[in-house]
């Protein structure tokens, strides 16, 4: 379990003036607990972004600026949806004598794994674990170790042992993969015609009036004689 040591400031402003605090580099955020009273508090955008930009799992000792310190994680982190800079943060306080529930990062270790120098495609699955266990037993990360891992084989949950930690996902999810490549298959060609024959052509119906029967198509209709002379 690795720790870090925070600064942070008792805020007072709250709601929409906490919009001044955004502008000045600043981030609001609350601290709260198990039987702990609420506390509003603000860290600087620097201070605070070694918290959510790693994988690792932190325990914070966070020192007030009213000379407290609490011993915490961060349970939460919100962006803007346009910048992408935080805007809020969420700190829950740890009690050493109870146990408490917390996703862990998952490390994949070993190298490139055995399946997928043989052609196969690595799924790397679950991201994150769930656990339960004492604040001094956090586990920084959870290494899975994926070297002897071949084509079509897979470690699960129940694969996963962390010493004074209760894992709490389902023993039989898919941690990681070395799955088979993808074959894409091509579309069948039409058959080519035989050498030497010339593909038939299609029937063309011409348009207009039907040709009477007996008469060339395009010969010229006879003129009308002229009436027979009175007798």
């Amino acid at each position: 379990m690795s720790e870090i040591t925070l600064n942070a400031e008792i805020r007072t402003q709250v709601g929409k003036k906490a919009q001044a605090l955004r502008r000045e580099g600043k981030v609001p955020g609350i601290y709260y607990g198990h039987g702990k009273s609420n506390i509003t508090v603000t860290l600087s955008e620097i201070a605070l972004k070694p918290l959510y930009s790693t994988t690792a799992t932190h325990v914070i000792n966070l020192k007030l600026s009213d000379g407290s310190s609490h011993v915490c994680i961060l349970r939460d982190v919100q962006f803007d949806p346009v910048t992408e800079r935080p805007i809020h943060f969420d700190l829950f306080g740890l009690n050493e004598n109870e146990e408490l529930t917390i996703e862990v990062p998952v490390k994949l270790i070993g190298g490139t794994p055995k399946g997928v120098k043989d052609g196969g495609i690595l799924q790397h699955v679950m991201h994150r674990v769930e656990v339960s266990c004492l604040p001094r037993f956090i586990p920084d990360h959870i290494e899975v170790d994926i070297e002897n891992l071949e084509i079509n084989r897979s470690i699960h949950v129940r694969n996963l042992s962390i010493p004074n930690v209760t894992i709490l996902a389902n023993e039989n999810s898919t941690v990681v993969a070395v799955v088979p490549p993808v074959v894409i298959k091509e579309p069948e060609t039409a058959a080519a015609a035989p050498t030497g024959e010339t593909p038939a052509e299609p029937e063309v119906i011409a348009k207009g009036k039907k040709v009477e029967e007996g008469a060339e198509e395009g010969a010229a209709k006879p003129e009308k004689t002229e009436k027979a002379e009175k007798k």
